[in-house]
């Protein structure tokens, strides 16, 4: 493979990557038939707190306007969360895991009729949500609740191909790009309302002052925290094969802080909206969701201590996943490889999960930290919901991943031709 063909492999990926986002950007304006507008606009003015806060920003807005993606990706999510986690207490999950590449296309198999189920019933929630309020609905009735559900759970399986199509045959993470869009795409309507809320008078001039200090160094700080790796020393023996000695050179293993990404913010936040994805919409009248909606908002004790939680969970859960001491243990004994002072086998793998643990719980409390500090400005003032701890770390953590992903394809295309040209050089 040449360089130019490369070069124009790369340029097709990222051109099809914003083709596709593209069209996630265009259905989020398209709205749901039967709902009124202006109805719309003044129920959404006083329900931007809280979970459906959350929820809209997850649907790239799509939930203020209530489009045919309102319920976004969170079905696809909290499937997937659903099945991994059977996949580290149910026998037949592990067998599916330890089969290899038919295993996990039946397990993703599995993630599509979860996502298909779950939009069925939070669309059909929805459906029942918008109907109870009053004059939301131009014609309310059994025909709007099925075509309603129907274009739902439509909208959520196009959007699950969508971000497939990214993976497969662009660049990045294409769940991970879908919401990454969204939120990008809002954040300077964000920004202007803050600036406009400066003009009025509702927030003061020094607070915006300092929620941009507040923004940038928490962007600086997830840089650095993203980057940040804890290498450990690997040395290999030296081997003597007729006259000439093989070996004796060393190489590092790097650990990150944080190997979990942002999937933890993004499981956590999900599972948050999962059991009362619709309390929030002031559409019930029963005290019990009046209750629940009151406890889950910016500042409440209750949803920062299961928020918090839900990140350091799902931090070492997905940390656990990602990366197994024992198979780090086995490869490098397998290949001579040694930790000086360690022996190899059981007690290299001890070693390494041990100074896994260590750096899995900074990062647990990193993302907790990045997470929940802005909440409570957000609880305390009018701030829009986009420029929020969750909102900034997805953002920059998969405009990260993407890059390097980038730079990792343009290196290996340099690799290439340096190879072939020591070839024709000898």
């Amino acid at each position: 493979m040449s360089a130019s063909t490369t070069s124009n492999d790369l340029r097709n990926r990222i051109l099809f990557t914003i083709f596709i986002l593209s069209i996630y950007r265009l259905g989020t304006f398209v709205p749901l038939p039967g709902i009124d507008p202006e109805q719309l606009q003044i129920m959404m003015e006083g329900n931007q707190k809280g979970l459906l806060g959350m929820f809209n920003v997850f649907a790239g807005g799509a939930i203020s306007r209530m489009a045919i993606f309102a319920l976004g990706i969170m079905p696809y999510i909290s499937s997937s969360i659903i099945v991994q986690l059977l996949t580290g207490v149910s026998d037949y999950f592990k067998n599916l895991k330890n089969q290899g590449e038919m295993g996990r296309k039946k397990i993703t198999q599995i993630t599509r009729y979860g996502t298909v189920l779950l939009g069925t019933i939070q669309g059909y929630g929805l459906a029942v949500g918008l109907e109870s309020s009053a004059n939301l609905v131009i014609n309310p009735g059994v025909f709007f609740k099925i075509s309603t559900v129907t274009t739902i759970v439509a909208g959520t399986i196009f959007l699950m191909w969508l971000g497939e199509q990214i993976t497969q045959r662009g660049i990045g993470s294409g769940i991970s790009l879908i919401i990454f869009s969204g939120i990008v795409a809002e954040i300077p309507r964000a920004l202007v309302t803050t600036f406009e809320l400066g003009k009025t008078g509702a927030i003061s001039g020094f607070m915006i002052f300092m929620i941009i200090v507040l923004l940038i160094g928490t962007i600086m700080f997830i840089v650095f925290m993203e980057r940040a790796l804890r290498k450990i020393l690997i040395n290999y023996p030296k081997r003597q094969m007729g006259n000439k000695i093989y070996g004796g050179d060393s190489s590092h293993l790097p650990l990150k802080i944080n190997a979990a990404g942002v999937i933890p913010a993004i499981f956590a936040s999900a599972l948050l909206l999962l059991p009362v994805t619709f309390s929030n919409f002031s559409v019930s009248q029963n005290e019990t969701f009046l209750n629940i909606s009151s406890f889950f908002s910016q500042g409440q004790p209750l949803y920062m201590i299961l928020y918090a939680s839900g990140i350091i969970f799902f931090t070492f859960f997905y940390t656990s996943i990602v990366f197994n001491p024992n198979e780090t243990a086995e490869n490098l004994r397998k290949y001579g490889g040694f930790i000086p002072g360690i022996r190899p086998g059981d007690s290299t793998a001890m070693y390494i999960d041990n100074i896994l643990t260590k750096l899995t719980t900074i990062g647990a409390l990193y993302l907790t930290l990045v997470c929940l500090m802005p909440e409570f400005l957000i609880a305390n003032y009018p701030i829009p919901f986009y420029l929020g701890g969750t909102s900034i770390l997805i953002v920059v953590v998969v405009a990260i991943d993407t890059v390097t992903q980038i730079q990792t394809r343009m290196m290996s295309s340099q690799y290439e031709q340096l190879i072939k040209k020591t070839k024709f050089g000898k």
